[in-house]
């Protein structure tokens, strides 16, 4: 596998900030790793990176929380234009003021669609993504129809995700799957059918249901995408080394409400996200 390929939705992105201050780490696949640093994009061995990494180009600064309040918002957009984070993540209701907060930033505003059960129906999933991108939203993360999945219906699975993806023909689409719900071999069909349907990631988790991010998920997501769509792991991640682990495994996004403390190479708890 190309660990540059794995790498190239981060490196697009990366044209407009300045050398980091310390070595970003983008991508790893097998022994080899992508970092950047004051010399540029580079692919090194994996035992040549070094100890101490920023992550933050891979973040997705996330607020979920239902009670969320402006003035966290307001703060969640302020922290990841100082880090240099990838995105804030939040819901619908704050796009638009963070698309202000942020304009003239490299930070993209994500939101979810279908979000938290995924059970919206396919023409709601793409009025939500139609109007979360009119008014600023570039990012687009929506929950798989676990319940077509479950119930075997995988072509009312497909027209899910395919309405989504014309509604915001030029969003990043992230499926969400919700591996805590799904089978290996489920999660296996869900990557392969995002991947026809011409979506740009495949995502672990909501955050809200009975687990989040794995290594073994990230692993067999990584395995069924290729270097054809981007792995984001999100879900319980609050520390450097769970996040540090994530991209080891093959993500290039990292959903996170921890992220302070992750680039801080802390474990504190969240105090801002779900």
């Amino acid at each position: 596998m190309d660990p540059l390929a794995l790498a190239s939705e981060v490196i697009q992105r990366l044209s407009d900030t300045p050398h980091p201050a310390r070595p970003q780490l983008l991508a790893c696949a097998g022994d080899q790793a992508v970092l950047r640093d004051g010399d540029g994009v580079r692919v090194v061995r994996a035992s040549e990176v070094p100890e101490s990494l920023d992550l933050s180009p891979l973040i997705d600064h996330t607020l979920l929380r239902a009670d969320a309040r402006r003035d966290e918002i307001e703060r969640l957009c302020d922290e990841a234009r100082h880090h240099g984070f990838a995105s804030v993540c939040v819901n619908a209701l704050w796009v638009e003021s963070c698309a202000q907060r942020l304009q003239g930033s490299p930070v993209r505003v994500c939101t979810v669609v279908g979000f938290p059960l995924g059970a919206a129906l396919p023409q709601i999933k793409a009025q939500e993504a139609r109007e979360a991108y009119r008014l600023g939203a570039r990012d687009i993360d929506m929950v798989l129809a676990l319940g077509l999945v479950k119930s075997g219906d995988w072509r009312g699975v497909r027209r899910d995700m395919a309405a989504v993806r014309s509604a915001v023909p030029d969003a990043c689409v992230k499926l969400i799957l919700e591996t805590c719900l799904l089978t290996d071999e489920e999660k296996r069909v869900a990557c392969d059918l995002a991947l026809d349907e011409g979506l740009d990631f495949v995502k672990t988790s909501t955050g809200f249901s009975k687990g989040g991010a794995t290594i073994s998920d990230v692993c067999l997501m990584r395995q069924a995408v290729g270097t054809r769509a981007g792995v984001k792991a999100s879900g319980g991640i609050r520390t450097y080394g769970d996040a540090l682990a994530m991209v080891k495994a093959g993500a290039t996004r990292l959903g996170l409400s921890s992220s302070l403390a992750v680039v801080q190479g802390g474990s504190a708890q969240a105090t801002t996200g779900y």
